[in-house]
C-alpha cells in the first residue's frame, strides 16, 4: 500500500491536485456498471475520494506498529478500501488478494465468532491452553515446535534481507514499481495507477467480405470483445475477479501504436483465419456461419461515458464515441503471409 501510495504522489500531478478521480472510472482498463454511475459523481466527492486514497495508502499502513487496537482499524480500513474498489472496477483478482495479509491484523479474540465452541473443537482446545498458561502451566514443547521456530526466523531473516532493495526502493525519489529485485521474486515493489490516463481510447476490429478495402460503399463489420468497450449500447461487464487478459491488453494497445504492439497484427491474422481458439476470446464474431472476411482493420475510437439522463443514455447508450483514425489499415491473410515469417510465427490456416 505504502508504495502504491508513493508512486501515486511522485507520479502524476492529478494526484497532487486532487483530480485524478475526475478520470479514473471512465480511463480505467475494464470499467463496470458502478464506474459509469461513480464518474459522474460531483467534483468535490472526487477529491475527498483522492485524500480518503491518500489517507489508506500513505499514512493507515502505519497503524500495523501502534499497538492492538490500531492495527485492527488498519485491517478494517485497508479491506473497505479494497471492497470499494471490487465493487467500482474490473481489476481482476488485485484487491481480492490484497485483502488475504488484512486478516493478520485481526487476533484470535477478534475472529474467535468464526469457531466453534463444542468439545474437542480448535475453539475449545485454545482456551484449554490458555487457561493453562494463565495458571502458571508449562506445556512440554516437542521437537517439531523447535524446528518450526528456526524455519520461521530462518524465512524472516531472509525475507528482510530481501526487502533492503525493497526499502531503498520505497525511498528513492526516482521509485519504480512493479519491479522484482531478485530472481526468486518473493519479495517485489508495487505500484498501480502511478499516472492516470485522461481519455479513453479504444481499438474497433472490423471486418469485411469485400474484394476492395478502399471502396468507399464497402460495409465494416464489428468484432466485439467480451467485456472491453466497443457497443455503444452495451452494458459495461462486471466479471471481477476473473479477468479477460486480451481485454486488458487491448487497452493497453489503444495508447500506444500497432508498431509497439505487434501482437494485434497476430491477432488480426488468427481473426482473418477464423481460428476457433482466436474466436473463442471474442463475444461476437459478425463472420460466424459465414465465409472468414477477407480483410480486417483496426479503427482507434475515443470513448466517453454517456450522460445519465441525457441525450445518447436515453437511446440506450452507456458510451459515446468519435473515430481518431485507423490504428492500423486493412489487412489480408496473404499479406501478412511475410509478417508472420519474419517473426517466426505459425502461419494461420484458414478454416
Amino acid at each position: 500500500m505504502l508504495g502504491a501510495g508513493l508512486i501515486k504522489i511522485r507520479g502524476d500531478r492529478c494526484w497532487r491536485e486532487l483530480t485524478c478521480m475526475d478520470y479514473h472510472y471512465e480511463t480505467q482498463p475494464v470499467p463496470n456498471p458502478l464506474a459509469y454511475y461513480m464518474h459522474w459523481s460531483p467534483w468535490w466527492f472526487h477529491q475527498f475520494e483522492t485524500l480518503c486514497n491518500h489517507f489508506i495508502e500513505l499514512v493507515v499502513p502505519f497503524f500495523v506498529f501502534m499497538g492492538r487496537r490500531m492495527c485492527i482499524i488498519h485491517g478494517i480500513l485497508q479491506i473497505l478500501f479494497q471492497v470499494v474498489l471490487i465493487i467500482s472496477g474490473n481489476l481482476s483478482f488485485l484487491n481480492w488478494l490484497t485483502i488475504v495479509p488484512s486478516i493478520a491484523c485481526f487476533d484470535d479474540t477478534c475472529l474467535g465468532f468464526l469457531f466453534s465452541s463444542k468439545e474437542g473443537c480448535v475453539k475449545d482446545q485454545v482456551l484449554k491452553i490458555q487457561a493453562k498458561q494463565a495458571a502458571g502451566q508449562r506445556l512440554p514443547l516437542r521437537y517439531g515446535c523447535y524446528i518450526r521456530k528456526v524455519v520461521n526466523v530462518s524465512f524472516g531473516l531472509l525475507i528482510a534481507y530481501l526487502s533492503i532493495p525493497v526499502v531503498l526502493n520505497l525511498l528513492n525519489s526516482r521509485q519504480v514499481m512493479n519491479t522484482s529485485f531478485n530472481p526468486l521474486r518473493i519479495v517485489n515493489t508495487y505500484g498501480a495507477f502511478g499516472s492516470i490516463t485522461k481519455e479513453r481510447t479504444e481499438i474497433i476490429f472490423q471486418g469485411t467480405s469485400s474484394l476492395d478495402p478502399n471502396d468507399p460503399m464497402v460495409v465494416w463489420e464489428e468484432y466485439e470483445f467480451k467485456c472491453k468497450p466497443g457497443d455503444l449500447k452495451r452494458r459495461p461487464c462486471l466479471i471481477t475477479p476473473y479477468h479477460y487478459r486480451l481485454d486488458w491488453l487491448m487497452w493497453f494497445a489503444a495508447f500506444q501504436t500497432y508498431e509497439q504492439n505487434e501482437w494485434v497484427i497476430h491477432l488480426a491474422g488468427k481473426l482473418l483465419a477464423s481460428e476457433e481458439a482466436a474466436l473463442s476470446l471474442i463475444a461476437f464474431n459478425p463472420f460466424e456461419g459465414k465465409a472468414p472476411p477477407r480483410w480486417i482493420r483496426g479503427e482507434h475510437f475515443k470513448y466517453k461515458f454517456s450522460q445519465p439522463g441525457g441525450k445518447h443514455a436515453s437511446q440506450g447508450k452507456w458510451w459515446i464515441r468519435k473515430r481518431i483514425g485507423p490504428y492500423f489499415p486493412p489487412v489480408n491473410l496473404q499479406g501478412l503471409k511475410k509478417f508472420y515469417e519474419a517473426r517466426d510465427w505459425p502461419y494461420p490456416k484458414q478454416n
